[in-house]
């Protein structure tokens, strides 16, 4: 049995048990599934178990910090990990090592059972029509995906424009930007050479046009590296994530930077209730 594992998930956690479901999961039919509670942090709908069994997973994609698992029937399964949600996968007959927390169960038609489980129940898991997908309530007020071609400088600009808040704020403002959560805008922050409390209308287009680039390559390295390992964080084959060995400033308060000499030190400040860790000086 492996587990895909993200502790507090962000977009690149999220993209890796998602390719890890659609390894195991598409193109099979789902010949068992239970429910075995009323909710996570939300209800689950009425019928879900039946109208999962015997439906065939037709593809998944990502949306934000949600996964999309899309059926043969027209529908859509929506899930959310919330803080402690993971996905086991072992060979159907096989004891899960956390019953308790195991609320969702499915079956394959190829012998393989996955599991979702998720001790602090903050996770959710919804069914929709895939036509519908857009206009559900958890995604029709969402931005565009940093890695998406919709991302552009011309559409931060415009988002950021007049804005009065801390750039790092505007930034994990899911209307502006999906997906984005605080590890990796500090460290797209920080490579960007752009100050997180800085005052988000205030950035010029060449800064913008910085920002994009290090947002992307911020996360298509960290996806690359099969995400950050903080506390029990695992890609789909059951290795760790290793990002976590690749970051700049996120957790490293009173290290000095890489970028300057001297006695420069990352500092933390707490913005929204969330650290921020950046460099004061190489910070602009």
């Amino acid at each position: 049995m492996y587990s895909l594992i993200a502790a507090m998930p962000e977009l690149p956690e999220v993209e890796t048990v998602m390719r890890g479901l659609r390894l195991r999961l598409e193109g099979r039919a789902i010949v068992r599934a239970e429910i075995r509670r009323a909710d996570l942090r939300r209800a689950f709908p009425p019928g879900l178990a039946a109208r999962l069994r015997g439906a065939r997973v037709e593809s998944f994609s990502r949306r934000a910090k949600y996964i999309l698992m899309r059926l043969d029937g027209g529908d859509t399964v929506l899930i959310h990990l919330g803080m402690s949600g993971r996905m086991n996968i072992a060979r159907a007959g096989t004891n899960t090592p956390d019953p308790a927390h195991e609320h969702v169960m499915l079956e394959t038609d190829d012998g393989w059972r996955v599991g979702f489980v998720d001790p602090r129940r903050f996770g959710s898991v919804d069914i929709l029509l895939t036509a519908g997908e857009d206009a559900h309530k958890l995604l029709a007020g969402l931005g565009p995906e940093p890695l998406g071609q919709a991302f552009t400088t011309a559409v931060l600009a415009a988002a950021l424009s007049g804005r009065r808040t801390p750039i790092k704020a505007a930034l994990l403002d899911q209307r502006l930007v999906a997906g984005l959560g605080n590890i990796y805008v500090c460290e797209a922050l920080f490579r960007a050479r752009i100050s997180p409390i800085r005052l988000a209308g205030t950035l010029s287009r060449a800064a913008i046009t910085r920002l994009v680039a290090e947002i992307r390559a911020t996360l298509n390295e960290a996806i690359a590296a099969g995400g950050s390992t903080l506390r029990d964080y695992a890609q789909p084959d059951g290795e760790l994530g290793y990002f976590q060995h690749g970051f700049k400033v996120y957790g490293r308060e009173g290290e000095p930077c890489e970028r300057c000499t001297g006695t420069c030190r990352i500092q933390r400040v707490v913005q929204s209730g969330r650290s921020t860790f950046y460099c004061p000086r190489s910070q602009k």
